[in-house]
């Protein structure tokens, strides 16, 4: 039987850069600096109030930018995303579908990150 989702991995040509775009701009905290395999690929944990870690790591076969970017997105919940969409804006960070509502589940807006992979905002309605 499975538990739950340990963690979400990001595989990135260049973790370090990836990772400190969800740092200064996106606002994670880097709680975890690993070095793996016998290449010294780089890996950074984004530890999370609740659910599961996010983790950004090198891979050997990832280049370039995702060519599918809406196959795989990840949520990111927030208190203000009116504030929070204001700020990714103001730092320029490429914005995909500005706030929109989901019935019965809230309202979310979508960026790119450098890589170009895809992921969002979402602020969850009040039960």
């Amino acid at each position: 039987m499975i538990r739950t989702i340990d963690g979400i991995l990001l595989s990135s040509f260049d973790a370090k850069k990836l990772s400190a775009f969800y740092r200064d701009t996106v606002g994670l905290k880097i709680t975890m600096e690993a070095e793996m395999g016998d290449k010294g690929d780089k890996v950074y944990g984004f530890g999370l109030k609740s659910g599961p870690d996010f983790v950004v790591m090198d891979h050997s076969t990832v280049t370039g930018a995702n060519k599918q970017p809406q196959r795989y997105i990840i949520n990111f919940e927030v208190d203000d995303i009116e504030a929070e969409v204001k700020r990714l804006k103001k730092a320029k960070v490429r914005l995909i579908a500005d706030i929109y509502h989901i019935e019965g589940y809230g309202r979310v807006a979508t960026f790119e990150d450098p890589d170009g992979n895809y992921f969002q905002f979402v602020q969850i309605r009040a039960n």
